[in-house]
């Protein structure tokens, strides 16, 4: 029986199509939130879960920080997914033809140079791979799709113009989650680890907190904050490191940082993906 992956959105959505590059041997399962890409997981019904967490052009994919930590699933791997932004219509159709485009409100943004050179009007949408199906089901030539090109050959659409975002370098990065972590993987092109912390309330916590890693010569690519239950006061930060908890220089950052915060959980250790330098 084929292993399942589950994302959110529908097929052809660009999540699918992360699941399609990553784990291309498991069946995608389309599902209708974040919350419930998770519960598939958690509940069995999928292997893994395929989620979003940020863009080049837009950054970090909101709720997504604040779902990662009660998830009760693990981080295993990253994918950086180029997103290519495609004009998809019902079969036929000509550019000249078209006079509306629908889609998320963030691919209508990246796409306004090309919009406004076509004289075409933009149409918010629920999401790219939804409008790319309501476009096909509608079957009105006047109306295309912002979506990718997985989606129109899904609904069996027609591609206009491919790559018709206005950043050449529009990636995602998406997380794959699992019920179950796996500590003793070893990435070719290195190794990253995840955890969210809160510091203590004593003055220059989080400076002092951050010494650690900066003696212990260790690369933090990535830190976040963001409000906990909705309390100005209290801030709980998401930070994405290079290097393994066993590494002599990981693990003596982490004891420095354990020092200064009252709380740290591990969301996963993970190969770093080759596309990420």
């Amino acid at each position: 029986m084929t292993g399942k992956i589950a994302f959110q959105g529908e097929l052809g959505a660009y999540s699918h199509q992360a699941c399609r590059m990553a784990r291309p041997n498991l069946e995608a399962l389309p599902c209708r939130t974040f919350e419930d890409t998770i519960e598939a997981v958690r509940k069995g019904d999928a292997e893994l879960a395929m989620l979003p967490v940020e863009n080049s052009t837009y950054g970090r994919v909101a709720d997504i920080h604040h779902l990662l930590p009660n998830s009760g699933l693990h981080i295993v791997d990253e994918a950086f997914v180029r997103v290519h932004i495609n004009l998809l219509a019902v079969p036929g159709t000509r550019l000249s033809d078209v006079k509306t485009a629908v889609s998320h409100p963030v691919l209508l943004g990246q796409c306004r140079d090309f919009l406004a050179e076509n004289s075409i009007h933009r149409v918010t949408g629920a999401d790219t791979a939804g409008s790319a199906k309501m476009v096909a089901e509608d079957g009105d030539a006047s109306q295309a799709a912002l979506a990718s090109e997985l989606a129109g050959e899904i609904y069996g659409l027609d591609v206009l113009a491919r790559n018709v975002e206005d950043q050449g370098n529009n990636t995602t990065r998406f997380l794959v989650m699992s019920r179950e972590a796996d500590l003793k993987r070893r990435g070719d092109a290195g190794m990253m680890t995840s955890f969210v912390f809160r510091v203590r309330n004593i003055p220059a916590a989080l400076y002092k907190a951050m010494g650690g890693f900066a003696t212990n010569g260790v690369n933090m690519t990535k830190l976040e904050s963001y409000m906990v239950d909705g309390i100005f006061s209290a801030t709980q930060f998401y930070a994405d490191i290079e290097g393994h908890p066993d590494d002599k220089n990981v693990q003596l950052a982490l004891e420095e940082l354990e020092y200064f915060t009252s709380q740290i959980s591990l969301l996963g250790v993970y190969p770093a993906d080759t596309k990420r330098r």
